[in-house]
């Protein structure tokens, strides 16, 4: 993974200094808060209902076992013991004291990880394929351009106040597991006709109270201009985008009221000015970041694993768990681990101190001291040796990571919602636990197969709930938490937003409202369909009726 070299360690401890003595002029009344408010956004630090929330940047989801201890020592220390993962593929913690947040960011400091731009009107932390550099459908590792973009968007004096906050995804791979198509710039390597490496762009998607899915401006972007280009997208939005009114703000709305082509055009003619310019980037750079992220010391298998095979063969727990908490790895022998923080009882994206600190030794002892963060909230050991695997799942169902359900129903995405959020409308975290204690039933799980259920607190969507093959949204209606639903949305390749299917209900009703749909899709599906497919067949209409047949 990358290291900090000499300035990148300056950096970071200038601005530990520098908040500590902004935080210790707050508190002694010499900043107002809204002098402060600005500074401290800047440092990844929200105010929310009960305490100060800080968010950790994990850049491209990637942390190290040092790190996930010292992750453990700041919430065991500073927090209530416990830190939750975001779709953001960062970390926060709810409960920091706001005068022990410079401490914590100077601890953070020490093990190369800060908090900066995690919040505010910038250019967020750039996200990626958590399975990057070991995907066997991968044409190039996505990880040295991730970390391009992070040290060029960081503290970038043209970019540090936009209209609105602004991310990117990066992806290597041909089927996208970044969700591309909702970020506000999406990039995805590609190879022209004689072998070039370039970029498609994509502009203009993104979640929050306007959902979008974002457009196509560019089908091949020659590599070494991906800064240039990205430079000329910011400048058109920073030119047009909305400062009057933060609802209309985002990069989406401009390119919806300008067209998709108009707003093309103004990148390429901004794209003109700076081409070839000194934000080109050489061969030699890209050499440079690839050194950080080249293959570990693995060993060498003529094929897979027969006891591995033997033992799915044995045991039908163990064969659950490997169909869908195991994916295939580009080396034989080895196997990619997703790691479940979605126990029923759990809020989904949670992990304890002594939770964190055994990943991290689960990581040193499987995965070369390495693990990804997912945007679903899971954790991923990315490189465990087949002849592994049982005596990790062992482990894993002692610590509570071993949930066989990636990809189900009950794999649930989850804001912190109304428990912790001051904008958050009703609570996510109970909702989420009891549709997972209704379909607490693996057999049944297993037999509806594929089918993604996202959920958010407010129209912000940290729960990503507009992709959800199912998605449920937290509503105020005349002071009281009511949820509304939606069908249909998608992420990867294939991304599509849901549709709402009739007015909200009731918390106690919802568990009833997703039996209904389940059975509509159970009911009138063919051979092998996956619930979305059905949605798309059938269109909302079928399961609006059954739902709203039973509770009104």
């Amino acid at each position: 993974m990358y290291r900090y070299d000499d300035f990148d360690q300056t950096l970071v401890n200038r601005r530990v200094a520098q908040f500590r003595d902004q935080t210790q002029r707050f508190l002694r009344g010499e900043l107002t808060e809204d002098e402060f408010r600005p500074l401290r956004l800047e440092n990844g630090l929200y105010i929310q209902k009960h305490a100060p929330m800080l968010r950790v940047a994990i850049p491209y989801g990637l942390v190290s076992a040092k790190q996930l201890r010292m992750l453990a020592h700041i919430s065991r220390d500073y927090d209530r013991g416990y830190g939750h993962f975001t779709t953001r593929q960062n970390i926060q913690f709810n409960w920091p004291r706001l005068e022990d947040v410079p401490e914590i960011l100077a601890l953070l400091a020490s093990v190369e990880m800060h908090a900066i731009q995690t919040s505010g009107n910038c250019v967020r932390n750039t996200t990626t394929d958590p399975y990057a550099g070991v995907a066997r459908d991968e044409l190039i590792d996505p990880r040295p351009w991730a970390e391009l973009v992070r040290q060029w968007s960081t503290i970038h004096p043209e970019f540090a106040f936009l209209p609105r906050k602004f991310k990117i995804a990066v992806t290597g791979a041909t089927h996208d597991r970044t969700a591309l198509l909702v970020h506000d710039i999406g990039a995805q390597a590609v190879r022209n006709d004689v072998g070039d490496l370039g970029f498609r762009v994509f502009v203009g998607g993104g979640q929050g109270r306007t959902p979008m899915i974002g457009h196509e401006i560019r089908e091949f972007l020659p590599a070494a201009e991906i800064l240039n280009y990205f430079d000329a997208i910011l400048r058109v939005y920073n030119l047009h985008g909305r400062r009057d009114n933060k609802y209309k703000a985002r990069i989406k709305i401009i390119v919806k009221e300008m067209t998709p082509a108009v707003f093309a055009q103004q990148v390429e003619a901004e794209w003109d000015k700076v081409k070839g310019g000194p934000g080109t980037v050489p061969d030699a750079e890209i050499s440079r970041l690839s050194k950080f992220f080249t293959d570990p010391p693995y060993r060498e298998y003529a094929r897979d694993s027969i006891a591995y095979r033997a033992a799915i063969a044995d045991s039908r727990p163990f064969s659950r768990w490997a169909e869908r908490n195991v994916k295939p790895h580009k080396r034989k022998g080895y196997a990619i681990v997703t790691l479940s923080l979605k126990k029923t009882g759990t809020p989904p994206g949670d992990a304890t101190a002594e939770q964190l600190e055994a990943i991290a030794d689960l990581a040193d002892q499987y995965s070369f001291g390495e693990v990804r963060v997912t945007h679903e909230q899971n954790l991923v050991l990315a490189d465990v040796v087949q002849n592994d695997l049982h005596t990790l799942w062992v482990r894993l169902k002692e610590l509570g990571f071993a949930t066989p359900h990636i990809g189900l129903l009950t794999d649930i995405v989850c804001c912190p919602g109304g428990d912790f959020c001051s904008l958050a409308n009703a609570k996510s975290i109970p909702i989420a636990e009891a549709i997972q204690r209704r379909f607490d039933d693996l057999d049944y799980l297993y037999d509806l197969g594929d089918l993604e259920l996202n959920m958010s607190g407010c129209m912000n969507a940290c729960g990503h709930h507009h992709v959800g093959n199912i998605g449920i949204l937290g509503v105020d209606k005349n002071g009281e938490e009511w949820y509304q639903i939606s069908i249909g949305g998608a992420q990867g390749n294939e991304a599509s937003l849901g549709k709402v299917i009739g007015p909200s209900f009731a918390a106690h009703e919802v568990p009833d409202v997703i039996v209904r749909l389940i059975d509509v899709y159970v009911e009138t599906r063919r051979d092998d369909e996956r619930f979305i497919e059905t949605v798309r067949r059938l269109g909302i209409a079928p399961f609006k009726e059954r739902v709203y047949a039973a509770t009104h």
